[in-house]
């Protein structure tokens, strides 16, 4: 299976989708997005431990951190491996002396404990290829003058106006994606023009 890793891009408030919120996630190298649906408690999980704040007692994915640590094992990598009825699949890679074992996850679970540990994140090219997206020149961050850990470093306000359009195709994706799971066509159809407005491309 081809893989490619990515980072976290950002977070970002969805209110079309319920109060969840929208992981994106960065290729390292290369410029595709992957947006992801995610709920309100997995977000702040994965906010908490990238602001470096620590909660006065182990939330969830800490204390499951703490359990493969204290077992021996090391979390060798993540990967969203799968989408499948619109829904994303991922799977933790553990390894413990010289064997190593793949527990099925849900993306936002495996990306809480892999930035707890320190462990990579990838993603099947079939997936990407599938939900990913390429954004307009305007929309990408000045390469020139920021580099990729300046982009960690903005502040959740910066990286909630920086990322707003690309959430917006992050939520329209997901509705082509039910629409198409849905053989709603002509729905599909706007839908997808819609996106490759934003885009900036000529149909």
């Amino acid at each position: 299976m081809k893989k490619v890793q990515v980072e976290i891009l950002g977070l970002s408030a969805s209110p079309s989708a319920g109060g969840a919120y929208a992981l994106l996630l960065k290729e390292v190298y290369g410029t595709r997005r992957l947006p992801i649906i995610i709920g309100s408690f997995e977000a702040q999980s994965i906010a908490l431990e990238m602001e470096n704040i620590k909660p006065p007692r182990p939330l969830t994915h800490d204390l499951l951190a703490n359990i493969i640590e204290n077992l021996g094992a090391t979390v060798v990598e993540v990967i969203i491996d799968e989408l499948r009825d619109n829904t994303f699949f991922a799977k933790i890679k553990l390894e413990v002396s010289t064997m190593t074992n793949e527990i099925d996850s849900r993306p936002s679970d495996a990306i809480a404990l892999a930035v707890r540990t320190g462990a990579p994140i990838f993603v099947a090219e079939e997936v990407i290829s599938a939900a990913g997206f390429v954004p307009s020149t305007e929309d990408v961050y000045d390469k020139n003058s920021e580099s990729d850990e300046e982009e960690f470093d903005q502040n959740e306000n910066e990286l909630k106006s920086s990322n707003i359009t690309e959430t917006k195709i992050a939520n329209l994706q997901n509705q082509l994606r039910e629409a198409i799971e849905k053989e709603d066509y002509e729905r599909a159809a706007k839908l997808r023009d819609e996106i490759n407005k934003i885009l900036g491309k000529n149909n």
